[in-house]
């Protein structure tokens, strides 16, 4: 597993970010950070995961983005990864890039 660019980390929360406002605007990169991440299922691809993510307006729906990514938040600290494990790069570079969605939400509801 390769480690992530300065690049690809800003480009999967800015995508990220943005599906949080308008699911539609998800796309594959940022697709494929967010299945992978803990707590989230594929949804078979990335269109029956904007479907599941599509609001319904119902009471009590679980299907908001924000929501699950924080929800998630926990899930998404590889804080079992020591340096000297294989993948560590790795796996903290998708730690850094779902904090920094996470702040991101925080901040747009303040």
């Amino acid at each position: 597993m390769e480690k992530l660019s300065d690049k690809d980390k800003q480009l999967i929360v800015k995508n990220v970010l943005a599906a949080c406002k308008d699911i539609n605007k998800l796309n594959k990169r940022g697709y494929n950070f967010l299945y992978l991440a803990n707590g989230f299922i594929a949804h078979y691809n990335l269109q029956g995961f904007k479907s599941y993510y599509t609001k319904t307006g119902l009471p009590y729906d679980n299907r908001d983005l924000k929501a699950s990514i924080y929800f998630n938040k926990s899930y998404n600290q590889y804080s079992n990864f020591s340096p000297s494990d294989l993948n560590y790069e790795y796996y903290m570079d998708k730690k850094e890039v779902y904090n920094t969605i996470c702040e991101g939400i925080k901040n747009a509801l303040t």
